[in-house]
């Protein structure tokens, strides 16, 4: 996998523990993420960051943050760990 920043995108290099891996390092929108890069969220593997962009892809882009709950595989714990990680829109 190769991961290509959006034009003003930070990009830190790869996470501790998984070779190669982006790691996030700022807001990730989840209505324009990659599920390369969403994985990178602490507690998103990519079955999960697959699952948000199906879920983006069917019903359209996340109003909120709270929408992630609407995934199959995030509950409120997962929520919580990556909230101020993340934006919608």
């Amino acid at each position: 996998q190769v991961f290509v920043p959006v034009e003003g995108e930070a990009f830190a290099g790869a996470s501790p523990g998984a070779p190669g891996a982006p790691q996030a390092t700022g807001p990730i929108d989840l209505n324009t993420a990659a599920a390369a890069r969403l994985a990178a969220l602490p507690g998103v593997g990519p079955a999960t960051a697959q699952a948000i962009v199906t879920h983006r892809d069917e019903h359209g882009p996340f109003a909120s943050v709270d929408g992630l709950l609407d995934v199959s595989g995030i509950g409120p714990a997962k929520l919580d760990a990556v909230r101020d990680l993340v934006v919608a829109g």
